[in-house]
């Protein structure tokens, strides 16, 4: 045998078990790309967390860094090593071998993608059901009300010294029956209500200021009066569309002190980028001493809610909770 037929021979085995090879890094590095604890990883331009629920996010933001990272330079890899090994030659001129198809190469790049898709979407579905996950009987609940252009928040609590009941509110009928279920028996509540040429008189940030208690988990009910809005808390890492008709929900429990910004993250309408408001997260005890606060003011009771839903929407899927 020729000295160039035993060359052959020898990268043949190296060739055959390279698509293995390879597929069983892909699969190595998306499923692990997922595992890390965020603390490890830059926050690749996202907020520092605030809340017991944002770090789930930030670690499948990085997660699907790594795997894609690792994903481009095994490609990249490939096909630089492509160019470097396989140029033309400058001494032979003939016509190198043509191949038709390659099985082992075509199950590569057509099972492997797949299996990539699987995995971001497992981790992805996992960490999307744990955060919509909701609680029988949450700490506190605050009903947040989009309309053009500002942000109103009917904060769902026992207030001493305020009568009055939420789950027979007519301000708050456009919720269904299963999240009113939830609400504190004779809550009279407090509100505010906001403009967009409000501020936060301790930052000057534009927009209305909500208020949360640190440590404890808050249920947001999310309900709009006109238009589809976006309720967007940046460090939460977390938004969702507050929908005419609809009410979407969902918990955090907040673990920093602070002022925080937030916004509209849907296209809502000329004034769409006035709609913004500030998250303010204080002791539990200071947070009591404001719904005080605006009792005396007079801010007792609910703002109307939104638009009510009809009846089969208002209880379809009874026993989510």
């Amino acid at each position: 045998m020729s000295p160039n037929g035993s060359d052959r021979s020898s990268r043949r085995p190296m060739r055959r078990k390279l698509p293995q090879v390879l597929t069983a890094g892909l699969i190595l590095a998306t499923a692990t790309g997922c595992s890390y604890n965020w603390e490890d990883f830059p926050r690749l331009g996202m907020p520092t967390p605030v809340t017991e629920e944002a770090p789930t996010i930030l670690s499948l933001w990085q997660g699907s860094w790594a795997a894609a990272l690792i994903t481009g330079i095994l490609v990249w890899g490939l096909i630089i090593w492509s160019v470097i090994f396989h140029r033309r030659s400058r001494t032979k001129v003939e016509v190198p071998p043509q191949t038709r198809y390659n099985m082992p190469i075509e199950a590569l790049y057509t099972v492997t993608p797949l299996i990539i898709v699987s995995v971001l979407f497992y981790f992805t579905a996992r960490d999307e059901s744990k955060l919509l996950s909701l609680t029988p009987k949450p700490a506190h609940t605050i009903n947040v009300v989009g309309y053009q252009w500002s942000w109103g928040f009917n904060y769902v609590e026992n207030v001493p010294g305020v009568e009055g009941d939420a789950k027979a509110d007519k301000n708050l009928s456009a919720i269904p029956d299963k999240f009113i279920e939830a609400f504190p028996e004779n809550a009279g509540g407090v509100y505010d209500a906001g403009i967009p040429g409000d501020r936060n008189p301790q930052t000057g940030n534009p927009g209305p200021t909500l208020w949360l208690p640190k440590g404890e988990k808050v249920r947001f009910v999310l309900t709009s009066r006109d238009v589809i809005h976006s309720f967007w808390v940046v460090p939460f890492l977390f938004k969702q569309d507050v929908i005419p008709g609809h009410t979407n929900v969902f918990e955090v429990t907040p673990n920093q002190e602070g002022t925080f910004l937030g916004k509209c993250a849907e296209l809502c309408g000329v004034d769409h980028s006035r709609m913004l408001f500030n998250v303010k997260v204080v002791s539990p005890e200071r947070y009591q001493q404001h719904l005080k606060e605006l009792a005396e003011k007079g801010q007792t009771g609910y703002i109307p809610s939104g638009i009510e839903q009809t009846d089969p929407a208002r209880n379809a899927e009874k026993n989510q909770l």
